[in-house]
């Protein structure tokens, strides 16, 4: 096994991975959909209504519970779904914000792909991240 594979193995070992139709339930009950694609994915793609972008250089200190700059109402207490292209990267991403006190943190598994073909609702993309 390669070392990427298996830090994604390790970190996806204390996630509680979620599919669309989960991420979709935990969204509608008030958890935060993080998307940390690229704007090039986003533009080409589309995004998902109500999901919070972030760039991932700026993830941690946006979402870390005792982050001067966390975005607004984010507590040790939410439950935040991030998500990518396919549910690699936002697995590595999840398990860092579950390290700096976000325990309900998790990811979509397959990314903003699976959603997608799910059929669940995109919206044309190219939003801005929170800075």
């Amino acid at each position: 096994m390669s070392a990427i594979d298996t830090l994604l193995a390790d970190a996806r070992s204390g996630l509680d991975r979620v599919d669309p139709a989960r991420a979709r339930e935990l969204q509608e009950a008030g958890a935060l959909l993080v998307d940390i694609r690229p704007l090039a994915n986003r533009e080409a793609e589309g995004e998902i209504p109500g999901a919070v972008v972030v760039e991932r250089i700026h993830l941690e200190w946006r979402l870390a519970p005792d982050s001067e700059w966390r975005l607004p109402g984010v507590t040790e207490d939410s439950t935040v779904v991030v998500l990518c292209n396919e549910g690699y990267s936002s697995s590595l991403a999840a398990a860092d914000l579950q390290r700096l006190g976000l325990p309900h943190a998790t990811d979509l598994e397959g990314g903003f792909r699976a959603w997608a073909a799910a059929g669940l609702p995109v919206q044309t993309g190219g939003s801005p991240a929170v800075p």
